[in-house]
């Protein structure tokens, strides 16, 4: 189940939620989430958009306005000078639908604790021709150093070029896929090299959620101490 289960579907409803938040009558459903798609193919691919380091792109729907929100670790690269380049990729989304496009970024003060920035990195650093294995040590590394209780990076394909396509993974502390309560960010991202393409996923454990507010257990402990203190 850990390795074959996308660890982020799993706990949906658990502690995580749905990248895209709405209900719309049942006849209705595959022309919105095709809709929806549309949008964030649209977005990813925009031309404003690149070297944004955008980690993830949630769309809410109410009736006649769709929001937004991308999580970014550089947001002044979207919003642009004094918003211009924010405006027209919201002008430019617009025409892919009927409603009002509402765009929102929320900044991301650790990218080295992001899983998917973490895979987008290390994947940019191998269609560059770097040594695979300093490559993902210097990511592991730096994630530790982030605070990152468990790290797991794995990649697979031709690496460093040879004949024959191989996995291999580096992993720094623990990360328990198969606990539900444990806050596990999963990326993957694909690095396009001249001699094939290479797979990169990550996992990244950052402690466990033991109640509905998403409080850790680390959150929890330090309130029970402070209540006993007093």
């Amino acid at each position: 189940m850990g390795q074959k289960v996308n660890p982020i579907g799993l706990r949906v409803g658990v502690n995580k939620v749905w990248q895209s938040k709405w209900y719309v009558d049942p006849r209705d459903y595959a022309d919105t989430l095709h809709e929806d798609l549309k949008l964030r193919k649209a977005l990813l691919a925009a031309p404003e958009v690149q070297g944004a380091e955008i980690s993830s792109v949630e769309i809410s729907r109410k009736p006649q306005r769709i929001t937004i929100l991308i999580s970014t670790s550089r947001p002044g690269v979207i919003i642009g000078t004094k918003g211009a380049t924010v405006e027209k990729l919201s002008n430019d989304l617009q025409k892919l639908s009927s409603k009002t496009v509402q765009i929102k970024i929320r900044n991301i003060e650790h990218a080295e604790r992001d899983a998917q920035l973490i895979s987008a990195n290390v994947a940019r650093q191998l269609v560059a021709r770097g040594s695979y294995k300093r490559i993902l040590k210097n990511a592991v590394s730096k994630a530790t150093l982030a605070g990152v209780q468990g790290i797991k990076i794995r990649v697979s394909g031709r690496l460093g070029g040879a004949e024959i396509s191989r996995s291999e993974w580096v992993k720094e502390g623990r990360v328990p896929l198969h606990t539900l309560r444990s806050d596990i960010d999963y990326g993957f991202s694909t690095a396009n090299t001249s001699f094939g393409a290479i797979g990169v996923k990550v996992w990244v454990f950052n402690g466990e959620i033991y109640d509905k507010s998403g409080r850790n257990a680390e959150a929890v402990q330090a309130s029970g101490a402070v209540a006993e203190g007093r």
